[in-house]
Order: structure tokens, then C-alpha cells, then sequence
């Protein structure tokens, strides 16, 4: 088997050296003393990631130097970097109702808060924008096109996304496999090789269904594309490769408007990539298109 790429990552991105650590990996290095003093911190992140060092040491009871000396053992290069981690933590961590407690000193009128909706929406189209490498995409666009076939695995709220991007990579005549099911990824992601590319699409702490069948796929040699809302999401793990975009919403639930934006790149690359081969199929759908069956056509008067 050829020798896998390295994962690759973002060098803007926070706390990129503990990318898709989990938890335990990272309070593993401790002594089981520390672990307890830091306990908190990792249980409730939100709680303490606008804290100095000063106040996280006086909230656990302990010193600033031995809060320093604990941040540190676990890989971080200071109080800044912990920081950093702890706000992408708490994104991982975030609930609906964490959403709509955070939303809560907001103008509470609807016309405010619809405002402050469409705002945050752009705001995470605008950090994909900034932090979108356009190498990477058009490095992945050749990969799919040599790939025997492409797996896409999401369940829950993501399979939207999954449905979205199978429906449109089948128009351009890739084979699709799609997963959103616990039973179907568990046979699928079996099935997978060294020649195909699974995307899997998990936000916040990672759906059981994609994370599984993500780590099946990557030891079968597949090559793995992550799109998650964070680099501490078990996704950034086990993952090749990892695109992040935002799904924050002053509401409940989450906002898939980055995401969808991030697919539609891949659809215009793919689409762009081959031209020619793009307009021959989109030729051959076309007279369907215009014609076919499944278009509503007003019934005719009778005279």
C-alpha cells in the first residue's frame, strides 16, 4: 500500500499542535494530582476561557505556577494557546441552548435578533473566505477524479449536506456512495479503499455514525476528507485532511450556510476541473431537463 499523506492543517488556525486531540490524550500526560486540578477547566470550558491566568488559578484553587507548569504538560506553549483551545472546546461542547443562553443579552426584539441572525451568518462565510486555501481544493479535486469511488457519510441535521453534495457529484458522473444511517455506514465504510475518498461531516463533538465510520475508512486506506466547526473535533483526528467552517447561530440548532458554501466550492472545482467532460454530461441532462417528466406542466384548457 502507498504511503499515506500526512495529515495536513491550517497555520492560523489555534492550538494547531493538539489538532483533534481528545481529551484524554491531552490530561494523559498528567500526573493523576493534576489531572484533578484541571478537571474542571476540561468538563466546563465556556466557564473559564476568558480567564487569566490568575483567576483560572485562583477559580482551581491552586497558583499561577502550577497552573502554567499543568497547561504546558499537556502540549500547550503557554496560557494564550490554552485559551485558544478552551474557545474551540467550548464550540465542540456547545448545546442548543448554550446557543440561545448566549443570544440572551442581545436586543430582545424579532427584527434585532433576525438582524443579529443574518450578521453571524456572515461573519462565518467570511472566516471560510479568509481561511480557504484555493491549492488545497483544486490538490483535492484531482483525487476525486482518480478516485474508484467517493464515500460521504453524515447523519442526523448533516445529512442535508450529505444529500446536497451526492446529488450534485452524481450530475458531474462520479460513483457516490452515501451513508447517513448507522447500519449503511458500518457496511459501507467496510468497503472502501486505498483508491476512493471518504468525506465525512460531523460539527461540534461529532456524531457517533460519522466518527466510526470515519475511523473504518481511514484504516482501510481511504482517503479522508473532514468538514467540521472545529480542529478539536474527533473528525480533525482521524482525517487526511480537515476544512472548517463555522455553524454558529445566535438561535438554537446550527448554522449550515458555511457549510454549504464550502460544498458548492467543490462543486465548481469539480465542475471546471475537466470542461469538457462537464458539458458532454450536462449535454446528455439536458434534454431531460427541459422535457422531462418530473416538471410540473399546467394542464391545457380544454376549448
Amino acid at each position: 500500500m502507498a504511503k499515506r499523506e500526512a495529515p495536513r492543517s491550517t497555520p492560523s488556525t489555534p492550538a494547531n499542535h493538539q489538532r483533534g486531540a481528545s481529551l484524554a490524550e491531552l490530561t494523559g500526560r498528567l500526573s493523576l494530582k493534576r489531572q484533578e486540578i484541571i478537571r474542571p477547566v476540561m468538563e466546563s470550558p465556556r466557564e473559564f476561557v476568558l480567564m487569566s491566568v490568575r483567576g483560572l488559578a485562583k477559580r482551581l484553587k491552586t497558583d499561577p505556577a502550577t497552573t502554567v507548569r499543568i497547561v504546558r504538560a499537556m502540549g500547550f506553549s503557554g496560557h494564550r494557546d490554552f485559551q485558544r483551545f478552551l474557545h474551540e472546546l467550548s464550540i465542540a461542547q456547545a448545546t442548543s441552548l448554550d446557543w440561545m443562553r448566549a443570544s440572551a443579552a442581545h436586543e430582545a426584539s424579532i427584527p434585532a435578533r433576525i438582524r443579529a441572525t443574518l450578521e453571524q451568518e456572515s461573519r462565518n462565510l467570511q472566516a471560510l473566505r479568509n481561511t480557504l486555501d484555493y491549492k488545497r481544493i483544486e490538490a483535492l479535486t484531482r483525487r476525486i477524479y482518480a478516485a474508484s469511488k467517493i464515500l460521504i457519510i453524515g447523519g442526523d441535521m448533516a445529512t442535508s449536506l450529505v444529500n446536497y453534495f451526492e446529488y450534485h457529484l452524481v450530475m458531474l458522473g462520479f460513483t457516490v456512495l452515501a451513508a447517513t444511517t448507522p447500519g449503511r455506514t458500518a457496511h459501507i465504510s467496510r468497503y472502501v479503499g486505498s483508491g476512493d475518498v471518504v468525506f465525512a461531516m460531523s460539527f461540534g463533538r461529532g456524531l457517533r455514525l460519522t466518527i466510526e465510520g470515519l475511523q473504518q475508512a481511514h484504516a482501510r486506506g481511504a482517503y479522508c476528507v473532514g468538514l467540521t466547526d472545529t480542529f478539536v473535533s474527533p473528525i480533525a483526528r482521524f482525517a487526511d485532511e480537515v476544512f472548517i467552517a463555522s455553524v454558529e447561530t445566535p438561535s438554537f440548532g446550527s448554522s449550515y450556510v458555511a457549510p454549504l458554501a464550502l460544498l458548492n466550492v467543490f462543486h465548481v472545482a469539480c465542475a471546471n476541473y475537466r470542461r469538457r467532460r462537464t458539458f458532454r454530461l450536462l449535454k446528455e441532462a439536458e434534454g431531460e431537463q427541459r422535457f422531462g417528466f418530473r416538471w410540473y406542466e399546467p394542464e391545457k384548457t380544454v376549448q
